[in-house]
């Protein structure tokens, strides 16, 4: 044995391992601040824009776009560029970043305009966090191609960092709800990211120097042969690449909207999709699968076959719905990245890959977080590229054409006997809601037996799709669909004809009766119904107000519109003016062939356009009462119940004035932070939860949540008079600002007596 050559072997294995571990460190921490940046940013920006959950999906679009350009950059250096320039080059764009630390808010961008909101927050997230982005988004290819340029051990498969740079990227998505945002003020947050881009920037140095001493580089492996040229093979080679990391991307988005317009717009839920997402390319970027594929496909046969049906029916409870969806986007996200490992070039075609990557990624970011919500009135993209996620299977879309015919003729044959079986029998018993539900039971029991089929369950996902789209959920017709930056709202009418009804994604915001129970249509006065309706928690808010002012409140502030319900709660002489965001709801409530709120009970009504937390501070009037009711769907706007806020709300409370909000929410409690605050600012806290006395469909009266903050004890007594009960506050907790809120803590207190 050559005794030099084993300690030389043993020299170059330690001294890859190190190399290894230096660029496995910088990629970790790299991807650390990248993602954590995204949640933290965002924050910052939700209380200029209402807290709407369209915040998080322009901001997926931005940093995917900005990822993208990141790559274009990584691409050109790696392979245009020789070594040593380009860790220059690199080196100096990250010194030019840190002339943007620390991370804020740009001036100037205080007031988002009333239309064009996406656009103007684009241009926001671009010139308040771009530059540093943009820096940090080149270093993943782009120190895999120096890894690969130093040669030696493990330099033939880079790819194999990537599960560094994925980790960095799930465990910033996991800490930043659990560690960074429960014990950090955003400021604070701030300031220690800017400490980590630096001590990132110095690693990158390091491995660059590293690299350069290995040796020379300008495009490792396409010298010697390999086929790069963009010949026929080559482009669509490169279509695979994109299209199967769009669908993945695309569904990142949709889920996430999905998710967090029924839940709460915090960074909490934002982020978990993303992880799952990361978490994937960790889990399918490898040669041993760790789930089997027909474990995949099965399951993503199940669960694509069970979401479509929940959308069709409505969503389940939240223990439910959350694992289904957050399941089947992950099952489906390795489905398609598998599929992208399996594809893969060799080293010398790394950036390029990875440029294709996030070309599929912005086109799927832009298609279903901005295109979709100019193109839909509805959600479609949603249910659409579940369906198309199908398509990413082996053997979906391969194949000659009489192949694929033979083995979907079948499925098409039972689909259109089923169809037509189904119209026969609409027009028979004059019932389309149980067609539809025949239909849609058949295309859910084939997508089961035909699991392990990709191109039946395609077919199959096809119709399914179909029905969840121009369909309407079962018990209201479909309706019509109006869709803004802030939401979809669907406006429908009961099964039996009685209401017309607005949804905002699973929660109904308003409904008016439009026949009587003989049949005739409805006219006059409507009578304030769901939450709104005389005898609520709501009305008797107002009642108290009054009993405290003398008989009457001189002016109501309304925080959400809605339908314009409450407008018609007011008495002779009392003003009231509504606070809303979206334009969409002023124009609904606002049209007498809809709802006639407004127009019969408040057509001298003031309605102000705008964030309730800019315009009310922007108002020089008073109010004797303060009503906050400003959720969308089952969506939290966090902004409105902070500290910063209530002190805005005591600036423009009268003398005696009462402060209510409407806290109805199906995973989350918040009377305990709302007591808290309440004594802070000399205020005691008063709730009271409406008890059903009876079916919603008979009258579609709901009950209410609603906490009053009031001071003095004449007050008090007047609340508890009303049925509202003390809470008491839990000082143990630190008080809710705009640079600390804590949900978690309120979505367990919904489990607590």
């Amino acid at each position: 044995m050559d005794v030099a050559a084993g300690k030389g072997e043993t020299l170059g294995e330690t001294g890859a391992a190190r190399a290894r571990l230096l660029f496995a460190v910088t990629l970790f921490g790299s991807a650390l601040l990248l993602f954590a940046v995204q949640p933290m940013f965002a924050k910052m920006v939700l209380p200029v824009l209402g807290g709407t959950p369209a915040v998080w999906s322009v901001a997926m679009v931005v940093f995917q776009a900005l990822l993208l350009a990141g790559y274009a950059y990584a691409h050109v250096l790696a392979r245009y560029v020789p070594l040593g320039i380009a860790v220059g080059t690199h080196l100096a764009l990250a010194v030019l970043a840190m002339l943007a630390l620390p991370v804020a808010i740009a001036s100037g961008w205080g007031t988002p305009p009333a239309d064009g909101e996406a656009l103007w927050l684009v241009g926001l997230f671009v010139v308040s966090v771009g530059l540093p982005f943009f820096a940090l988004s080149a270093n993943g290819p782009l120190l895999q191609a120096w890894y690969a340029a130093r040669g030696g051990q493990g330099a033939h498969n880079p790819y194999l960092l990537y599960a560094a740079s994925n980790l960095g990227s799930f465990a910033a998505l996991i800490l930043y709800p659990l560690v960074f945002e429960p014990a950090l003020p955003l400021d604070a947050q701030s300031r220690w990211w800017s400490v980590g881009f630096v001590g990132v920037a110095a690693a990158i140095g390091i491995c660059g120097i590293a690299a350069v001493r290995a040796g020379s580089f300008t495009v490792p492996a396409a010298g010697r042969g390999e086929a790069v040229a963009a010949g026929p093979g080559a482009w669509s080679e490169r279509a695979r690449w994109i299209g199967l990391s769009m669908v993945p991307s695309g569904l990142l988005v949709a889920v996430t909207a999905h998710i967090q317009t029924d839940i709460a717009a915090i960074p909490l839920l934002w982020v978990v999709p993303l992880a799952l997402f990361l978490l994937t390319f960790v889990l399918a970027f490898r040669d041993r699968p760790i789930v089997p594929d027909v474990v995949l496909f099965w399951a993503q046969a199940w669960g694509t076959a069970i979401a479509l049906g929940s959308l069709k029916f409505g969503a389940f409870a939240l223990w439910m719905m959350l694992p289904l969806t957050l399941g089947l986007f992950f099952i489906n996200a390795m489905v398609c990245h598998g599929a992208l490992y399996r594809c893969r070039p060799s080293a010398g075609r790394l950036t390029e890959f990875y440029l294709c990557l996030s070309i599929g990624g912005v086109i799927g970011g832009l298609f279903a977080g901005l295109a979709a919500p100019h193109l839909f009135s509805t959600v479609v993209e949603y249910p659409a590229l579940l369906v198309a996620a199908l398509m990413c299977r082996p053997g979906a879309l391969q194949g000659p054409w009489r192949e694929a015919w033979k083995d979907i003729s079948p499925v098409v044959a039972v689909t259109l006997a089923v169809a037509v079986s189904s119209m026969v029998t609409a027009l028979v018993i004059g019932d389309t809601y149980a067609s539809e539900f025949v239909l849609l039971g058949c295309a859910v029991i084939g997508m089961l037996l035909w699991s392990r089929s990709a191109r039946r369950c395609v077919v199959l996902g096809v119709v399914l799709c179909i029905l969840v789209v121009f369909g309407g959920r079962i018990g209201t017709d479909p309706g019509e669909s109006r869709r803004s930056f802030f939401g979809v709202h669907r406006i429908a009418e009961s099964k039996d004809g009685r209401f017309r009804v607005l949804f905002h994604g699973t929660t109904i915001h308003g409904a008016m009766r439009i026949r009587e129970e003989d049949g005739r249509a409805s006219s006059g006065r409507p009578e304030p119904t769901t939450y709104y309706a005389t005898g609520g928690a709501i009305a008797d808010s107002m009642q108290i107000a009054r009993a405290l002012q003398g008989g009457a409140v001189r002016h109501t502030a309304v925080i959400g519109l809605g339908t314009g319900s409450l407008a018609c709660q007011r008495r002779p002489g009392e003003a009231m003016t509504f606070y809303e965001i979206d334009p969409e709801v002023i124009r609904i409530a606002r049209d007498p062939s809809l709802f006639r709120f407004l127009p019969e009970c408040g057509s001298d009504a003031g309605i102000v356009h705008g964030d309730a937390r800019l315009t009310l501070a922007g108002s020089p009037d008073s109010y004797g009462l303060i009503l906050v009711d400003a959720f969308s769907s089952d969506a939290i706007p966090t902004h409105l119940l902070t500290r910063e806020a209530l002190a805005l709300y005591r600036k423009r409370l009268a003398e005696g004035g009462v402060l209510a909000f409407h806290i109805s929410n199906r995973h989350f409690d918040l009377t305990r932070p709302l007591a808290q605050l309440a004594e802070e600012m000399g205020a005691r806290a008063f709730a009271r939860k409406d008890s059903r006395d009876e079916p919603f469909e008979q009258r579609m009266k709901a009950p209410a949540t609603v906490l009053l903050m009031v001071r003095g004890e004449e007050a008090a007594k007047v609340a508890q008079a009303q049925g509202f009960v003390p809470v008491v506050p839990d000082n143990t907790r630190r008080p809710w600002t705009d640079n600390y809120v804590n949900l978690i803590a309120v979505m367990l207190d919904m489990n607590r007596p």
